[in-house]
């Protein structure tokens, strides 16, 4: 895989995705939900919610280094910050 040049970050960023993702199976597996209403208007699961978070966190993400010269940190923690009413009220 060598030629792919992967660095410790982005192996990380992987790793982290894949983590996620097999928690919420687990998660879903062991504790079905069922959908509910929140604010934007449309029924949604932890799935659904774990999807909007990501790709809310990569255009958050994508804008702060495009936007600012500051760390990418961050970029991250304000990713963080946004996912945790996502989750709470989406």
């Amino acid at each position: 895989m060598q030629w792919m040049a992967w660095t410790m970050p982005t192996a990380i960023f992987f790793v982290a995705i894949a983590t996620l993702l097999v928690i919420f199976t687990v998660l879903a597996i062991r504790f079905p939900e069922t959908p509910r209403h929140g604010v934007l208007g449309m029924e949604t699961t932890r799935g659904d919610r774990l999807f909007i978070v990501l790709l809310a966190a990569a255009f958050l993400n994508l804008a702060w280094l495009g936007l600012t010269d500051l760390s990418q940190w961050w970029g991250l923690l304000i990713s963080l910050i946004v996912a945790i009413p996502i989750f709470r009220w989406a």
